[in-house]
């Protein structure tokens, strides 16, 4: 192949992914989901974000004065897919908000990283009012631990937990993406490692290290560059969507300790 074909693929390739990169990005499950997968004690909630879409989410409150976790998911399926997670939280004592993105489970809109982090703003807005006395705990998972660091940079609860955070989403690019010049392409950019410099409260990284999605090294960063990281939880052999990751007893219990320790 010549240079000037190689060069042409490539220039067609960048094009695509300026043009189709949100649909590379997020993959939301349009569906509402059922709330009958939860159990009794839950119900169907909704808040409006600043830019009035009214986005629907699964809530569980807590004992008077526990803490409350407000769960942001990672970028593919919806609310329902975190159940599982959402009933081990509660189960381990904290009340819980499963969170659903614009244009996922339901809701209205189109993702985007501005977006993205209003539905987050909306969410916690939402708990504040319900349970004024609990703390809060922002709990992200991948591409939502990216929305939870920036919501923390500026609004912090009383504690963090990043499960598979990466650095940026440049860097998770280049990683699947070498040949392209990810980092000039991008529209949404969540750069958690500059957001995760400013957030001083407790933070707790959790991450598999067979990641093949989020390398462990980024997630790593990011425990290194958070003042109120003191460990970095490695669940060993898992891979980023394995149920070690998204509701394993070890995932849980460290969440569980952590909590009670950093809200006292």
């Amino acid at each position: 192949m010549g240079a000037l074909t190689v060069l042409s693929v490539v220039a067609v390739s960048a094009l695509g992914l300026w043009a189709l990169q949100r649909r590379l990005i997020y993959f939301p499950d349009q569906a509402a989901p059922s709330i009958g997968v939860m159990g009794p004690g839950w119900e169907e909630v909704s808040y409006e974000t600043t830019d009035g879409l009214v986005l629907e989410g699964w809530f569980r409150g807590s004992e008077p004065g526990r803490p409350v976790a407000v769960v942001f998911s990672g970028n593919a399926g919806n609310r329902g897919d975190r159940a599982s997670l959402g009933r081990a939280l509660v189960a381990s004592g904290l009340g819980v908000l499963l969170t659903d993105y614009r244009g996922y489970g339901g809701n209205p809109g189109h993702p985007t990283e501005d977006g993205l982090a209003d539905d987050a703003r909306a969410a916690v807005a939402f708990v504040k009012e319900r349970a004024d006395d609990s703390p809060l705990v922002y709990f992200g998972e991948s591409l939502g631990a990216a929305v939870a660091v920036e919501l923390a940079s500026v609004d912090p609860p009383a504690a963090l937990v990043l499960r598979s955070p990466f650095t940026s989403l440049a860097a998770v690019g280049r990683v699947h993406y070498p040949w392209l010049p990810v980092g000039r392409m991008l529209k949404d950019r969540y750069p958690s490692d500059e957001c995760i410099k400013s957030v001083s409260i407790p933070t707790l990284v959790i991450a598999g290290d067979a990641d093949s999605i989020v390398p462990i090294g980024q997630s790593r960063e990011i425990c290194e560059a958070a003042p109120g990281c003191e460990q970095l939880v490695v669940i060993q052999g898992a891979d980023h969507n394995d149920p070690a990751l998204l509701s394993g007893s070890r995932l849980i219990d460290e969440v569980a300790v952590f909590v009670a320790e950093a809200t006292g």
